[in-house]
């Protein structure tokens, strides 16, 4: 089930293994990903979140992932962490109360250093995250909204975006200041991993 792409550990890639089996178990009463790509679930999912993991800082104080659904890429971060020790503290934010439900379910299950807030990012207080994080969650200047509540002054953001992500991007930036690099994604052709800083509005 698991694939070379990820190197990790034994106990890391059994606990991916163990959280995916709960995911296909929720998955027919809870909508978490759809029926058509829980076919193919390491690659479409679990491997595309891993990226973002890849591509943080070590020894990150706070990550918090915005939209979390069915844990992509938040607990994915989350089993990565328990090998790494970083980020040291996770944060995951779901409005959904069965997908917040399934996502503490997990945390229970697996062992994992993560929290989950179950109310709408625009109303929850500043998270202050060094790292945040989404995925297939809004457009890009909407996210930068997000980002410019949650997170830390010098903190940095990944917001994975699909084929569509120039347009996105030319939007933001009518609205907003913000350095930003591109990663291409290692899973979807025509994908992007935007990593951001320094945010400030128009």
């Amino acid at each position: 089930m698991n694939s070379p792409a990820l190197n990790v550990s034994r106990e890391t890639i059994a606990r991916l293994e163990q959280y995916a089996e709960m995911l296909r178990k929720w998955n027919s009463t809870i909508n978490l990903v759809s029926k058509a790509s829980i076919q193919d679930l390491w690659q479409r999912h679990i491997i595309d979140s891993a990226q973002i993991f890849e591509l943080a800082p070590d020894n990150t104080p706070h990550w918090a992932d915005l939209g979390s659904g069915g844990g992509f890429p938040g607990l994915v971060i989350a089993i990565m962490a328990m090998e790494s020790g970083s980020p040291a503290k996770i944060t995951l934010v779901e409005s959904d109360l069965r997908k917040s439900t399934f996502l503490r379910n997990v945390i229970r299950e697996l062992g994992l250093k993560a929290t989950v807030i179950n109310d709408r990012i625009e109303k929850i207080p500043p998270l202050k995250a060094e790292i945040l994080s989404a995925r297939a969650l809004a457009p890009l200047s909407t996210l930068l909204d997000f980002a410019d509540l949650h997170l830390a002054p010098r903190g940095t953001a990944f917001f994975m975006k699909g084929e569509n992500w120039q347009m996105e991007l030319k939007d933001a930036q009518s609205k907003w200041r913000f350095q930003h690099q591109l990663a291409t994604s290692t899973t979807e052709s025509g994908s992007v991993i935007f990593k951001i800083q320094g945010i400030t509005r128009v």
